[in-house]
């Protein structure tokens, strides 16, 4: 690890503050992701701007809906009875992610952005456009098995690998930011996350020295009827092959409206309104659950060892609605 500046910040304005003055400079929050980069040489920050000081952890309830502190720690949003019971697909997302000890350290904010678990990013004597623009992407051409099926680029195939986002995609959650001049501004959820096009440096629309303090959810018909589906290579301490946020808002047997988001297949949660517009008004039914899954990955674009991300995304989806419906 290379040596580093540590500043403490006293308010949100003076972290933001900080951080924008140094355009080498990285927010430090729960460190679960960060610090492994930097071990790893991958980050390189000259200074860390410590967080865990300022009183952005609370969780309430605000305009018919809930704000999540941006410091609130993983397990404690997950475990808040005000999640548990009106949003449980975020309570399951959480606990899919990662390990215990994991949860207790890691923050809300820190959460929404983790980089790619993508072996070429983190394997420095390797090409990547998204550690070193410019240099190629190892995964193109190489070992792809867990890379990206929707949305990829030729500068860059790798996934985002978290599992809360999947659910706030799917909940329609707002992110609240604190600019360096004291403002806020607010970013849809699905606004927040970018594809890779020709900058996959930039992992999200966030400015330099912006601040994350809040998420915002919006009042939700999907308490009832909604199921978190993770498919990995081992039971913990994995990331997402494939991933399946999915949510009903039923009416007796037929469905009002849908959420279908898929994890572990872009750049950013993938949203499938194809699908979600598929099951609009049809019955709650594994026929209905299947047409949805071909839907969602029609426009699929799978790279040369992770075709069978395809066949396990349909099956996934029916799965995760099945188990939404309380139809399995």
């Amino acid at each position: 690890m290379r040596p580093f500046k540590y500043t403490r910040a006293s308010s949100a304005d003076a972290a933001a503050g900080a951080v924008s003055a140094n355009p080498n400079a990285k927010f430090l929050a729960g460190g679960t992701n960060i610090l492994d980069l930097m071990k790893e040489d991958v980050e390189r920050p000259n200074e860390l701007v410590d967080l865990t000081r300022l009183k952005l952890a609370e969780i309430k309830a605000a305009g018919g809906g809930v704000s999540i502190g941006a410091l609130a720690k993983n397990t404690e949003t997950a475990n808040h009875p005000l999640i548990r019971q009106n949003y449980p697909l975020l309570t399951q997302a959480i606990v899919a992610g990662a390990s215990g000890q994991l949860r207790n350290m890691a923050t809300n904010g820190g959460n929404l952005m983790q980089r790619t678990r993508c072996q070429y990013f983190y394997d420095t004597a390797m090409p990547c456009n998204k550690r070193e623009p410019g240099t190629g992407c190892g995964a193109l051409e190489g070992l792809n098995r867990i890379h990206a099926i929707f949305g990829w680029s030729e500068k860059c195939v790798a996934t985002y690998p978290g599992d809360m986002a999947n659910a706030l995609y799917a909940l329609e959650a707002v992110v609240r930011v604190r600019t360096a001049n004291g403002q806020e501004r607010t970013i849809p959820i699905n606004e927040f996350h970018r594809l890779p096009g020709d900058t996959p440096e930039k992992d999200t629309n966030l400015q330099h020295g912006e601040l994350i303090v809040a998420i915002d959810l919006p009042k939700s018909s999907f308490a009832k009827n909604s199921y978190y589906l993770k498919v990995r290579d081992r039971a913990s301490y994995a990331f997402a092959l494939v991933a399946v946020a999915a949510a009903l808002d039923l009416n007796g047997g037929t469905i009002r409206q849908a959420r279908v988001v898929l994890g572990g297949v872009a750049h950013k949660p993938w949203r499938s309104t194809e699908a979600e517009a598929a099951l609009s008004g049809k019955p709650a039914s594994e026929e209905s659950f299947r047409q949805a899954a071909e839907v969602a990955l029609k426009d699929a674009k799978p790279l040369a060892h992770n075709a069978y991300k395809v066949e396990l995304g349909k099956r996934a989806i029916v799965r995760a609605l099945l188990r939404a419906s309380k139809l399995a």
